[in-house]
């Protein structure tokens, strides 16, 4: 059943209008208005006060939030400005309204992954707006996330201390780092009350958020890969800085993850999914580098999928697949940042040295 709900207070007769349309779109395309939110609702909209922004605490990961919230002047550097409000809000995507002395209103949409873009809407362009985020919103809430792992302790010892392939993931962390390219993990601390990081915790294992990861295989059935929310330019310790990754449980919706004994380990990058399916697909391919930045003439996703999703894994494999060696493609993601595969990460950092850009382009 494809639900959803809208919550919060809208201050604004624009927020009411907009809150109205949205209805009225999704319902036309299949979903179900739900007055009470069920433990299940598929996607919320939940309009937040800038002044108190209180976030909608979801019961269940594949609830997707979408927090709207109309500013009162125009700042600086809206992304910078509105990033903390998506995460204060616990949103998966964030609608942040300006309206221009014009008389038009752009709407920004900002991501986790740091994704931002923006719509202009001009009075007699209702329908148009309408449609149009829909079909902006729509795929990335009915797309599926693989973000719980299965911790298993029976790493072999002789791979405790790592090997060949931590070594050159922790020495590729360091060249990503001199290329200035791992921004720094966001401050979740910063922005989220105790309770809400508990929530956020229990509901997703979010313990911090960080962007870009790398991955290098170690055999034909796993691989090593840099774990989430950490400092990648900083690498030493296996089954807190580097996972081994064994596979996917599809029953369990889980990636497998073998770590030592006696050690609370960290959670495997979202992006892990994405990983596995091109090691699984192409044995030539060795190794694996995801970064928030871009390259000119790239072939590229067309839905900015969140991380961590089937659908966005599928189709940068498919794009994998599809390109002229997947062994050493350059894929990027709408949006978002390019994921890229080599035969080592050696080979990938040759590759990319003098091309990378680091503003990934938004449309």
């Amino acid at each position: 059943m494809k639900t959803f709900t809208i919550s919060g207070e809208k201050q604004t007769p624009f927020l009411h209008w907009l809150a109205d349309g949205m209805k009225e779109t999704f319902i036309a395309n299949g979903y179900t208005y739900a007055c009470i939110p069920e433990d299940f609702v598929k996607v919320v909209f939940h309009f937040i006060d800038p002044e108190r922004p209180r976030p909608y605490r979801r019961k269940a990961q594949a609830t997707f939030v979408v927090s709207v919230m109309e500013a009162k002047e125009t700042p600086d550097n809206v992304h910078r400005f509105a990033y903390p409000y998506l995460i204060r809000s616990l949103a998966n995507h964030l609608l942040y309204i300006l309206h221009n002395r014009d008389g038009t209103t752009d709407i920004y949409f900002l991501t986790p992954e740091q994704g931002f873009y923006k719509l202009t809407y001009q009075k007699g362009e209702e329908d148009a707006l309408f449609r149009r985020i829909y079909e902006r919103l729509e795929p990335l809430a009915a797309s599926r996330l693989v973000i719980d792992n299965d911790f298993y302790d029976d790493l072999p010892e002789e791979l405790w201390n790592g090997d060949d392939a931590t070594n050159s993931l922790s020495e590729a962390g360091k060249k990503l780092d001199r290329m200035n390219l791992l921004p720094a993990p966001f401050p979740l601390e910063e922005y989220l009350t105790p309770r809400d990081l508990r929530h956020l915790k229990k509901l997703y294992g979010i313990g911090g958020l960080s962007y870009g990861n790398l991955s290098a295989r170690r055999d034909g059935e796993s691989f090593w890969m840099s774990a989430s929310g950490i400092n990648k330019a900083d690498m030493k310790k296996v089954g807190q800085d580097f996972l081994l990754i064994r596979g996917y449980d599809d029953k369990k919706n889980a990636m497998r993850v073998s770590v030592p004994p006696n050690i609370t380990p960290k959670r495997a990058s979202v992006d892990a999914i994405e990983h596995w399916m091109i090691y699984r697909e192409h044995p030539e391919v060795g190794a694996i580098v995801h970064i928030h930045a871009w390259m000119d003439g790239v072939k590229a996703t067309e839905i900015n999928y969140p991380c961590g999703t089937i659908e966005l894994a599928q189709t940068v494999a498919r794009l994998v697949r599809e390109s002229e060696q997947p062994s050493r493609a350059v894929i990027g993601l709408k949006n978002h940042g390019l994921t890229i595969t080599g035969p080592s990460l050696e080979d990938i950092f040759e590759r990319i040295e003098g091309k990378i850009i680091p503003q990934v382009p938004m449309s």
